[in-house]
């Protein structure tokens, strides 16, 4: 499997991947195996916690993947980038959700000529 990365994924790490299709798991060079995994973002984060063994777990995907878990209140802290060349295009992560209600914060952001980051987390108040 080639792609931008070369021969092998950055990771290091099981990837779970969420999708509608069933395959086999694919190993890869370097500790990378990708699992498919087609019941749904529950099922997802319940393999990748359990393969962290207490470790933190990261998401990613496409906007309504991390619409999905963020309205199910499954994320603890969502650090995101925009960059001003793709302001406007694009899918709207944020659509439909608000992240007031749910919980969320700001709790961190930095701006830059080149991106503005932010850190949203979900408090317990």
């Amino acid at each position: 499997m080639e792609s931008w990365w070369g021969d092998a994924p950055p990771y290091h790490t099981p990837v779970f991947v969420l999708t509608h299709h069933p395959r086999a798991a694919v190993k890869m060079d370097g500790g990378t195996t990708f699992h498919f995994v087609t019941d749904g973002i529950h099922a997802a984060l319940q393999r990748a916690k359990e393969e962290a063994n207490g470790l933190d777990v990261r998401l990613g995907g496409g906007a309504a993947t991390i619409r999905q878990y963020l309205q199910a209140g499954l994320v603890d802290e969502l650090h995101v980038a925009v960059s001003p060349i793709i302001l406007g295009s694009g899918e709207s992560l944020f659509a439909g959700i608000d992240l007031l209600k749910l919980g969320y914060k700001c709790a961190e952001r930095v701006t830059s000529p080149a991106a503005l980051h932010m850190v949203l987390t979900k408090g317990t108040t």
